[in-house]
């Protein structure tokens, strides 16, 4: 996936998108050991989690979505999470801008 598919990187989060056969949307969530101890990881891959939650029905269909942690998001405000994934995902073209 990482070496295949088209990344966008953001200081919080890098988004990896791959075309995917079918109608299925996959969404994966990934944290390395550069955020953290464990107790950073899981919290890191929980607020990614909450926040993709959101947008799981603008989503279109056929694509497979990998989601890295950056070690910056651990200081993140849930709110400023939520405007840079919504970002990516509009510069991916995975979701139409809701504020359009």
């Amino acid at each position: 996936m990482r070496r295949f598919g088209k990344s966008y990187a953001h200081p919080f989060v890098v988004l990896v998108v791959l075309p995917a056969e079918g109608e299925r949307t996959l969404i994966g969530v990934s944290a390395g050991r550069s955020v953290g101890s464990a107790v950073d990881r899981n919290r890191a891959k929980r607020l990614i989690r909450e926040s993709v939650r959101s947008f799981l029905p603008t989503l279109q269909p056929g694509w497979n979505i990998l989601l890295i942690a950056r070690k910056p998001i651990l200081a993140a405000q849930f709110t400023d999470l939520q405007v840079s994934l919504e970002m990516l995902l509009t510069r991916a073209k995975i979701i139409v801008n809701r504020h359009a």
